[in-house]
């Protein structure tokens, strides 16, 4: 997981750079369909029998990565590389909120506190009291919740399908999603690209993300959520650090705030009564 929090951050930082050529959406397709290459590529020299039983569940996990990539990557692009990590690393409060909800789990004083520090968290990041506050930081939260529901559903299919066949249905929808949105709505631009350069930039964040993507998958199908979750906020200061590099500020007083605050908070729920 520190592997994986250490490329993702790298991932970022190259999504953000990009960003300020082509379309967030361009990014997530590219990088998408380098991954489905060869992801597709590793499956085919080396054959994994794939279950159909629980495809619903497969095709779920994809569907709901994707979306959460789709919107983490159009928050990386419009405001700084470390908000944009810490706002979707309010995973865990929606799986434990989601888990009370869906599967009847309890929540104890200590939980509830914890899921109150980390959205107060939310609350200083955002700003909402100096006016501040925007769709874009918005659309940060509402990636933090489908990367939640992302998660839960590894664990329902870790035991059925190779790990390699779970990020292929991610980065199939990856893929499917924003040409979608490209050939039925006229928000999205997908373009071929003569610059060599923005290339190897996509092919390095495809290599990066994609290796990102199957240590975080193998991490959680090994490991205990609550410590995965715990060892994932490394990715906090990764990210800052590279925004910083690419031009970012550095976190303001409120924003430092609200960053420990979902730290604390995402420790305090990780970790078992």
């Amino acid at each position: 997981m520190l592997i994986s929090a250490l490329l993702g951050a790298i991932n970022g930082a190259v999504a953000k750079f990009l960003s300020q050529s082509i379309d967030p959406f361009e990014i997530v397709f590219y990088r998408n369909l380098i991954g489905f290459i060869l992801i597709f590529w590793s499956l085919k020299k080396f054959s994994v029998p794939v279950d159909t039983s629980k495809l619903h569940l497969l095709f779920l996990r994809g569907f709901l990565g994707a979306v959460a990539m789709i919107l983490f990557f159009y928050t990386i692009a419009t405001i700084p590389l470390g908000e944009a990590v810490v706002l979707n690393k309010t995973s865990p409060f929606f799986v434990t909120i989601l888990a009370y909800y869906l599967m009847k789990e309890s929540i104890n004083l200590r939980i509830f506190i914890a899921l109150l520090i980390g959205f107060l968290g939310i609350i200083f990041i955002m700003k909402p009291f100096g006016l501040e506050i925007s769709l874009e930081h918005i659309i940060g939260v509402l990636g933090g919740f489908f990367a939640a529901t992302a998660y839960a559903t590894i664990k329902k299919i870790k035991d059925i399908y190779d790990t390699r066949v779970i990020m292929l249905s991610f980065v199939a929808f990856g893929v499917l999603i924003p040409f979608c949105l490209f050939l039925f709505t006229p928000y999205v631009t997908i373009r071929l690209h003569s610059e060599p350069f923005i290339w190897a930039l996509i092919g390095m964040m495809a290599l990066f993300s994609t290796a990102s993507q199957w240590f975080l998958t193998k991490a959680y199908s090994l490991s205990k959520a609550s410590i995965i979750g715990v060892v994932g906020y490394t990715n906090i200061p990764f990210a800052i650090g590279f925004g910083v590099m690419l031009g970012d500020s550095l976190p303001d007083t409120y924003t430092f705030v609200g960053i420990l605050l979902i730290v604390i908070g995402g420790v305090a729920v990780s970790k078992k009564s």
